[in-house]
């Protein structure tokens, strides 16, 4: 009996590879494909691939589009929709914010935008008996005075940046905040130009923050992950490993570009 189970686990298992071979290939392609060339480029038999075909053809997640044709089917959609809407980057975040924090040492931020500032979600700041402390978590802060917020300005239009600077008047909170228009859009360019953003002391006097951005499937920014340090704690190589959490939150959301 033990040797018949293993022997149908192993074909079950074989089964799914097979199956999962040509939705791979079915996916890296646009257009229909023929059944031989399916077969062809699996290495499969093609009465196997046929029989493969015509199940996945009967749950919807392949479409056969005339006779021998095939493609992805819009089951894959439904069921990628349904994936999509249930993932929270904060549930994602978590657990890489812990480890940026183990790391590091410092706290760590998760914010999102809503309207003219940044919303912190979640935040990494201590570990105390294996617990995770989180504090802070709803507070705001204006854009262009959080490393985070000039991520989200950064992305944006010029003329979406000058339009928040005549709704807000870019005012500031300390003699390093950046209120004025072209210092502001050099630093966004710079932004632009790196993919990561940094506080200077200009919401608080004493702390300085590297951010960089996390992205959904489709490449849109999302949230921003941070760094929080005392400004003169705050280690520049810290950044590579931000960049790379973040570049990692971003991967798991579906993003499959470069950082």
């Amino acid at each position: 009996m033990a040797n018949e189970n293993e022997t149908e686990s192993r074909t079950s298992i074989q089964v799914i590879e097979r199956l999962m071979q040509l939705l791979d290939l079915l996916a890296e392609h646009q257009d229909p494909v023929s059944l031989k060339d399916l077969a062809i480029q699996t290495g499969l038999h093609p009465s196997t691939s046929h029989r493969i075909l015509n199940d996945l053809v009967a749950c919807r997640l392949v479409d056969r589009t005339e006779p021998g044709l095939y493609r992805l089917g819009m089951r894959l959609l439904e069921l990628g929709n349904l994936v999509k809407a249930r993932i929270n980057v904060r549930d994602i975040a978590l657990e890489h914010m812990r480890k940026l924090h183990r790391s590091t040492g410092q706290t760590v931020n998760l914010a999102v935008r809503q309207g003219d500032e940044i919303v912190y979600i979640e935040r990494a700041f201590s570990e105390r008996s294996g617990m995770q402390v989180v504090r802070s978590i709803g507070g705001r802060a204006p854009l262009h005075l959080t490393s985070t917020g000039k991520l989200f300005l950064a992305f944006e239009d010029l003329s979406f940046v000058r339009a928040y600077a005549t709704r807000t008047g870019l005012a500031g909170h300390t003699r390093n905040s950046l209120t004025d228009l072209g210092k502001l859009e050099k630093d966004l360019a710079e932004t632009r130009k790196t993919h990561y953003a940094r506080d200077n002391e200009e919401l608080e006097l004493g702390l300085k923050c590297m951010s960089a951005p996390i992205r959904d499937d489709t490449g849109k920014l999302v949230a921003g992950l941070s760094l929080s340090a005392p400004a003169d704690r705050l280690q520049d190589e810290w950044l590579t490993e931000v960049k790379d959490t973040a570049l990692t939150i971003s991967t798991e959301l579906g993003w499959t570009g470069k950082r």
